[in-house]
């Protein structure tokens, strides 16, 4: 009797634990900030603009997702970069670098200004010359 009792209670903790396990993980997508860009200094206005986007993820728990590009005008353009979040996931709490090139296409020939949003609203800007 102990040995069906026991076999019961280990299957019913064996089944609970393939269901937490199989169970899919939740993400969100948020808005993080950008710590460093490189921006070249003059780019031609024949090819593909790129930057390069450098931060640090506060922990394990994000990834890379994308960077929104908007154009507020033909030389004024905003970056936000993008991360998913897995939402109630055990986390390392540490630091992780991320680096990512970001193409905005084709620019005008002129003076651009780059403006990198964070979550927060706050912002910096670089300059780009397209000539």
């Amino acid at each position: 009797m102990k040995n069906i009792i026991l076999f019961s209670l280990l299957l019913a903790c064996a089944s609970e634990f393939s269901f937490a396990s199989a169970t899919p993980l939740k993400t969100k997508e948020i808005n993080i900030a950008v710590n460093d860009v490189f921006v070249p200094e003059v780019t031609a206005p024949n090819t593909d603009a790129k930057i390069i986007l450098n931060g640090m993820f506060p922990n394990s728990c994000y990834s890379w997702s994308r960077a929104d590009v908007i154009n507020a005008s033909d030389t004024v353009h905003e970056i936000k970069a993008m991360a998913l979040v897995t939402v109630n996931a055990m986390c390392l709490m540490v630091l992780v670098p991320y680096s990512r090139e970001v193409n905005l296409g084709k620019l005008v020939p002129g003076d651009h200004t780059l403006r990198f949003i964070s979550g927060d609203d706050t912002f910096f800007e670089r300059k780009m010359v397209v000539q």
